[in-house]
């Protein structure tokens, strides 16, 4: 070697905080050479990993996949460099930044040395070595691996190239055939403590190698002792970095810790792509912009692969960027803009094939790009940018968009160093891309599902008017599990539903449909509110006792389900709202003149909590017709800066507008929100009471005797006659003779029959018993039991509810148009 070195420090035992961890595989990935510092970062032994792949420290949902990918491509470019989850042996997973090195042997035979720094801490301060910083900013390192007697066992390209020493020259050799005695008497001392303690040492040296003889280079050597199964010893493996440049190296790793603070703030990938952009201008560029496939800011599927191959062409949506001259802007197309990508320009190749593309000194004046947009063309070149780096923006061996960034100021054009920092920086925006592109597929996914579940279009029937309102909650926490219903029961009734589910999420929205289901099945038993309550919170419990149970089979911790509901019956005949809740928010109800008030109705304990022993109550009141019934989650009344009651007087103040439609009203107190991108959903249902009219109700007490069938028959085909409905007597007769029979039959007190004249014709027979009718199965020669069949096929719908002083049997048929009005 023509270069004398002089060493500049003693060795340096690095401690408990390795400067990098490395481990050595042979051609198939076979761990074969394994360290101290690699069992201080990763947690396994020697003993534990050697002999065995190296697949073993990634996480099994990355594995296979990602252990196949990065060999493939470090046989193909005899390397490869990157951002990796590794495992820990105690199961938790570190982000470090990996290199895999190509060594040779003598007789070419190869060997894989995998060198890893853990990048979680760099925001936190943590000391740095050269090596780790290299590791970290991608620069050229020179690695030797010396076996117990400190000959040349193998060398990667690198180390040439830093020395001049060609590798056929090293083998077998000693640090004294090369170097003066003083020298390598120095680093065989360092060596030999390193093969003694097991321990990364470091030392520093200056040189002047044949590639700069002019120029004193200052270098820096970590040591590391390799270990068999045993423990045994196989070598000391020496990493040099040349540490002349390292100002520049420190400021290339200042800007990847400034990464790690400013990209991914948020879960919105446009926001991350303009912070990416952001970070870029002015630390490596006068103008950054980004750009993703079209589908990614929407949460959607990739679309497959864009260009000639697909016959599509490539579409990008702008999502971030920067300029050091603000009157340059104008240049990129501004935010969220549509981006068609020319396909035979560099933008379309770096898309098609991943691969980054740099551009030292940019031709404005031809190409396919400039063809495409002329105009855009010649403000570039007005502006004078002058060199270009494209990058692929990848996750999960997908491309998401491009990363441009271009110099106009900054007279130096982009370099290989540039483009290396350049695909760190946007690769380390792709995790955060990554994470922020699951998030929204999953809202989206969340949205969807809560959206086909609630009801497109509600109707309150002749008992109210309704309107309703849904907006869900931000990107930061996530859809929730609100929902709302207006479920029509028998005679005229309706029954008005808000619950909540606790949480967000997919999760949350498809136990909302769960529960939302167990209300209408319920409902349909004609429950009162109390009842159905209690049965919902049975539902709820169950639904804990099998989340239970599947998670211990899986050994995970169970997913409780919990919710809040209030359940509303009116009865336009009456005007009588019936109202329970399990642990939800009052309902706000305005009078006629707009007097609002927040009645004080038992609270209830909330869905699923177990509190069987507490019931469920239910109120009763009369609301005069026009009143406005609310009901809302609390996402409208809650919030981080506001109390309770803020909130009830700001909800209160929005319902007392008189005159207002019902849309008209809902939109009022949506407007009234603090925050137009709530922290939780928010749920509005307004509904305005009807009360039927006397000429549309007919009623009579009949006597328990086999004489009230006939006397049931004749009113209500005289009251038909009076409606003009007389298409209907013959089937009219039919039904209330089955029923009156039935109920003088399995009952022992008066009976009355009612007919209710609204969007159908409902006939109501109640009775004193609380049995309630089951349609039986006769056989062909039997006399009885044919009834009730005959009453379900002339009935669009029939059934049974309970009463205070019996129950009720009523059949529903369906009117003209003109009749029900």
């Amino acid at each position: 070697m023509h270069a004398s070195e002089t060493a500049l420090a003693e060795p340096v035992n690095t401690g408990e905080i390795p400067d990098a961890a490395i481990a050595m595989l042979d051609a198939e990935g076979t761990v074969v050479g394994w360290t101290q510092a690699a069992q201080q970062l990763v947690g396994h032994t020697a003993k534990e990993i050697v002999g065995r792949s190296a697949a073993l420290v990634l996480p099994p949902a990355e594995d296979a996949v990602r252990a196949r990918a990065v060999a493939e491509q470090c046989r193909a470019e005899g390397g490869w460099s990157g951002t990796v989850q590794v495992r820990h042996r105690d199961g938790h997973t570190l982000r470090m930044t990996l290199r895999v090195s190509l060594l040779w042997g003598r007789d070419a035979s190869t060997r894989w040395l995998v060198s890893v720094t853990d990048i979680g801490t760099l925001s936190t301060g943590t000391a740095t070595g050269p090596v780790r910083e290299s590791l970290l900013a991608h620069a050229p390192i020179g690695i030797t691996v010396y076996d117990p007697q400190l000959r040349c066992a193998w060398v990667n390209d690198a180390k040439e190239r830093q020395d001049g020493i060609p590798r056929d020259r090293r083998f077998g050799r000693g640090l004294k055939d090369w170097l003066p005695a003083f020298e390598a008497e120095a680093l065989e001392v360092v060596m030999r403590q390193v093969l003694q303690s097991g321990t990364t040492m470091v030392h520093e040296y200056r040189a002047w190698p044949p590639a700069d003889p002019r120029r004193e280079h200052a270098f820096s050597a970590s040591f590391f002792c390799l270990q068999d199964a045993d423990g045994t010893p196989l070598g000391v493996c020496s990493m040099t970095v040349d540490v002349t440049g390292n100002r520049r190296a420190r400021e290339r790793l200042a800007i990847l810790s400034e990464a790690s603070t400013r990209i991914g703030s948020t879960l919105d990938v446009m926001q991350t792509g303009q912070e990416l952009a952001d970070l870029a201008v002015p630390l490596l560029a006068d103008l950054a912009v980004v750009d993703l496939v079209e589908s990614v800011p929407f949460g959607l599927d990739l679309a497959a692969r864009t260009g000639p191959a697909s016959g599509r062409r490539p579409v990008l949506r702008r999502a971030g960027v920067a300029c050091v001259d603000l009157g340059v802007l104008e240049l990129p197309a501004v935010r969220e803009e549509v981006i068609h990508v020319p396909p035979a320009s560099s933008f379309a190749a770096v898309l098609r094939t991943g691969r980054s593309h740099l551009e030292p000194v940019l031709d404005t004046h031809a190409g396919p790009w400039v063809d495409h947009d002329p105009e855009r063309a010649r403000k570039v070149r007005d502006s004078g940018f002058h060199s270009m780096l494209v990058v692929p923006i990848r996750a999960r061996r997908s491309v998401l968009g491009l990363a441009v960034f271009g110099r106009s100021q900054e007279p130096t054009p982009f370099q290989e160093d540039d483009l290396l920092l350049a695909e760190e920086l946007v690769t380390r925006a792709a995790l955060s891309l990554e994470n922020a592109l699951q998030y929204a597929r999953e809202r989206t996914a969340a949205l969807t599902l809560q959206r086909d579940l609630l009801p497109h279009h509600v109707g309150g029937g002749s008992a109210v008017e309704v309107a309703s309102r849904y907006v869900p909650a931000d990107m930061d926490h996530g859809v929730g599990g609100d929902w709302f219903d207006v479920i029509k029961l028998s005679g005229a009734r309706v029954a008005l539903v808000v619950g909540d589910v606790v949480g967000h999420g997919i999760n949350a929205a498809a136990t909302m449909g769960r529960l939302r289901t167990a209300v209408r099945t319920l409902a349909d038993l004609e429950l009162p509110p109390q009842e159905l309550l209690a049965h919902l919170d049975a539902t709820v419990r169950r639904l804990n006792d099998e989340n239970e149970k599947d998670t211990d089979d899986q050994g995970t911790a169970p997913a409780v389900v919990g919710a809040t509901c209030l359940y509303a019956v009116y009865d336009p005949v009456t005007r009588r709202c019936a109202i329970a809740r399990a642990g939800h928010p009052p309902p706000a109800i305005i009078d006629p003149h707009g007097q609002v008030t927040f009645p004080d109705l038992p609270a209830g304990a909330p869905l699923g909590l177990g509190l069987g022993m507490v019931p469920f109550e239910s109120t009763d009141m009369t609301l005069p017709e026009g009143s406005v019934l609310a009901l809302y989650t609390d996402g409208l009344v809650e919030s981080r800066d506001d109390d309770l009651d803020v909130g009830l007087r700001r909800l209160g103040a929005a319902l007392a507008e008189t005159g207002s439609s019902l849309e008209d009203l809902c939109s009022q107190v949506i407007e009234a929100l603090p925050t137009q991108a709530p922290a939780d959903d928010v749920t509005l249902l307004l509904a305005r009471t009807r009360g039927l009219e006397p000429a549309q109700l007919a009623s009579w007490e009949l006597p328990n005797e086999p004489g009230a069938v006939h006397t049931a028959r004749r009113l209500a085909a005289r009251q038909l006659g009076v409606w003009g409905m007389g298409h209907l007597v013959t089937t009219v007769e039919l039904i209330v003779s089955e029923l009156v029979t039935n109920a003088i039959r399995h009952g022992h007190g008066p009976i009355s029959v009612r007919l209710i004249r609204h969007q159908v014709l409902t006939c109501e027979v109640s009775d004193t018993s609380t049995s309630h009718p089951r349609p039986r199965h006769p056989h062909t020669l039997d006399e009885k039991g044919r009834g009730l069949h005959l009453v379900a096929r002339l009935s669009r719908r029939w059934g049974s509810r309970a009463a205070s002083d019996g129950k009720v049997v009523w059949a529903e048929q369906d009117l003209p148009c003109t009749a029900a009005a």
